[in-house]
């Protein structure tokens, strides 16, 4: 095939003249890169080496987000098989139990026993889409750890304690005998 400069010739865009001139401009600054030991800037291939890196960055942010969707993607499957797995039984009961979910009192009727495992903390409520189900706390710290938006309610056993008790502050040793 012939060069693109033979090409310009035979199509009678350029004639002989304007060749010979470019060659010598061409050569003239070989010349003077090989004498000093500096290269010229060739602002074509410097344009393609920046379009290059954009594209590379862009390329990086795409993957970036799509793998911050497909993780995203991954946890809402894990809390969901979690909750599936783990859901306890509200019970046949018809003691109403009261919650507050977005800044709204809910209620739902549950068992004596489901009752009396929920004020103690053994079981957490958890709202995933319109549903709400009953798991254990094990389960329901390792969903918070996920989406702590979804635990509900969590009671924490609390200790009775006095307020005017004046030796609250004091602990009192193991190994005391009376």
């Amino acid at each position: 095939m012939a060069s693109l400069q033979e090409q310009f010739l035979k199509a009678g865009l350029v004639d002989t003249k304007k060749v010979k001139q470019a060659n010598q401009e061409k050569a003239k600054q070989k010349k003077v890169e090989r004498r000093t030991g500096v290269q010229s800037v060739d602002e074509v291939h410097l344009a393609v080496l920046e379009a290059k890196r954009k594209d590379a960055e862009r390329a990086r942010e795409l993957n970036a987000q799509r793998n911050a969707a497909a993780t995203q993607k991954a946890i809402v499957a894990q809390i969901a098989q979690m909750v599936q797995a783990n859901r306890q039984s509200k019970g046949n009961g018809n003691i109403a139990y009261n919650f507050t979910h977005d800044n709204k009192v809910k209620r739902l009727y549950v068992s004596a026993e489901v009752q009396s495992h929920l004020v103690a903390g053994h079981l957490v409520i958890v709202c995933q889409g319109g549903n709400t189900e009953l798991v254990p706390k094990v389960i329901a710290d390792k969903i918070a750890e996920r989406d702590p938006s979804l635990v509900v309610r969590v009671n924490k056993p609390s200790i009775e304690t006095d307020a005017d008790d004046p030796y609250a502050a004091f602990q009192i040793p193991d190994d005391l005998m009376w």
